[in-house]
């Protein structure tokens, strides 16, 4: 390659950055596929890395007040990742109806499914807060929590729970803003969620102990979401919002909720799978080995977000193009994106099978906790390239607005598979934890295959919205 060359390819990278990163309003629908994957893939990357970037320094703190206090972070996480389902399922309804309205080049109509997405939101998360604060410490007991985590933790998990509201505000308008096409956006928003939430949370912990982790937290997304709406309402951005778009329509609610619903499920079950595999690993490996789980999932949702968001663009692009009737190109847009997500999960596999021992010694001197970690990160990081195929070919169809695939998907693969092989290997097999561990990629792997299979049918192609 000449000098020449190098130079006009690195000039074409710096901008395509700088225009990802700027917000600056574009087409999506025509053009270079690889650069409308990076203009979007860049910003939602970013948009998550940071968020990953919080799970890892929040757990290295809280990793210093002892094993009840991590058995207590990681089990409320469990639990949380329910109200993250609701959150996902409808931003999920969002991206892909405001993708898709965006796509057909009908800003209004995309701006009113937003808005009336933002309302149906509203309900649920007051709902699902005050279930949380009034029922934390039968959740966690629930979840197999000794009396001394439940005793120590309780507060924590009711400052969470609580904190639901703010929670499902930041993924759902993050979602309209994806579906819009203005991922800069959505990035800056959970940035600024982000970077307080790592502020906060070592001051709040040295002052509040365990509680202060959960307080910086809300504090943090609340600051978040309302960074969110300032931008929202300015009326500056893509969408153009107005007081009579949240009014709620039927035919927009019932298409909402026509996605959200089965959505949402899709990510219940596989959140409720998670859940159970928390517990089993408690159960059979006791409070170390599930100190030593959760600080390795954490390790491995700090690189499952990045790759997360790059599935999101796949999200995107296949919305707005079907709604330009282009079904070709969304297709050819889906499939770049999995070889790029491939590509970088392959490189984690590595990491994770080779340097796992040092990774999990970052976060705890307890040799029972680290060995532990270090195996059950070796063993859910062997199947690293599945998870990024089967996380695009997942979002590609939620985006085109076929969400009941994926979920019949979930419940099969996790719900009908993964859980009752988990059992056979930890109890029956008597593997005990490491036999919970090692069921976790091969269902991931499965779910990989499948989705696959179901988007090369391209029945997704005629969903409409």
């Amino acid at each position: 390659m000449s000098t020449q060359t190098r130079s006009y390819t690195l000039n074409n990278m710096v901008s395509i950055i700088r225009q990802s990163l700027n917000g600056e309003q574009q087409d999506y629908t025509q053009g270079s596929i690889p650069r409308a994957v990076f203009l979007l893939a860049i910003p939602m990357i970013l948009e998550l890395s940071l968020e990953s970037v919080f799970a890892v320094v929040d757990m290295f703190f809280v990793g210093k007040l002892g094993e009840n206090a991590i058995a207590t972070v990681g089990l409320t996480e469990s639990v949380i990742t329910i109200v993250y389902s609701v959150a996902i399922g409808l931003s999920t309804a969002a991206t892909a109806i405001v993708a898709r309205r965006t796509g057909e080049k009908n800003p209004e109509a995309a701006a009113s499914a937003g808005a009336q997405a933002i309302v149906i939101g509203f309900i649920v998360a007051v709902t699902l807060s005050a279930i949380g604060i009034f029922f934390a410490p039968h959740i966690l007991a629930g979840m197999g929590a000794s009396a001394a985590v439940v005793r120590d933790g309780a507060i924590f998990t009711r400052i969470m729970l609580g904190g639901s509201t703010a929670v499902l505000f930041l993924f759902l308008i993050n979602g309209v803003f994806r579906g819009a096409g203005d991922a800069a956006m959505a990035m800056k928003s959970l940035w600024v969620a982000s970077i307080i939430n790592i502020i906060l949370c070592p001051i709040f912990i040295h002052f509040f102990g365990l509680k202060g982790a959960a307080i910086a937290t809300v504090i943090g997304r609340s600051t978040g979401v309302a960074y969110q709406c300032y931008h929202l309402f300015r009326g500056n951005g893509i969408l153009k919002f107005k007081a009579s778009l949240f009014r709620l329509t039927k035919e927009t609610v019932q298409s909402i909720v026509k996605i959200a619903w089965p959505a949402t499920l899709q990510f219940i079950i596989a959140s409720g799978s998670w859940i159970v595999m928390a517990r089993l690993v408690a159960e059979t490996g006791g409070t170390t080995a599930s100190a030593g789980y959760q600080i390795a999932i954490r390790n491995v949702v700090f690189f499952i977000l990045p790759a997360w968001g790059l599935s999101n663009a796949a999200a995107t692009l296949v919305g707005q193009n079907l709604g330009a009737r282009q079904a070709q190109r969304a297709e050819q847009s889906v499939l770049l994106t999995a070889r790029y997500n491939a590509i970088f999960m392959s490189l984690v596999m590595v990491l994770f099978l080779f340097l796992a021992k040092p990774i999990i010694h970052i976060f705890t001197d307890d040799v029972g906790v680290a060995q532990y970690g270090a195996r059950s990160l070796q063993i859910i990081g062997s199947a690293y390239i599945f998870y990024g195929i089967g996380m695009v070919m997942t979002q590609a169809l939620n985006g085109a607005g076929d969400t009941r695939t994926p979920t019949v998907i979930n419940f099969v693969c996790f719900w009908l598979f993964q859980i009752p092989f988990a059992y056979l290997l930890a109890k029956g097999l008597d593997l005990k934890s490491t036999g919970a561990f090692i069921a976790i990629p091969v269902a991931e792997s499965l779910i990989a295959l499948v989705a696959w299979y179901y988007f090369k049918k391209g029945k997704w192609k005629e969903v409409k919205v």
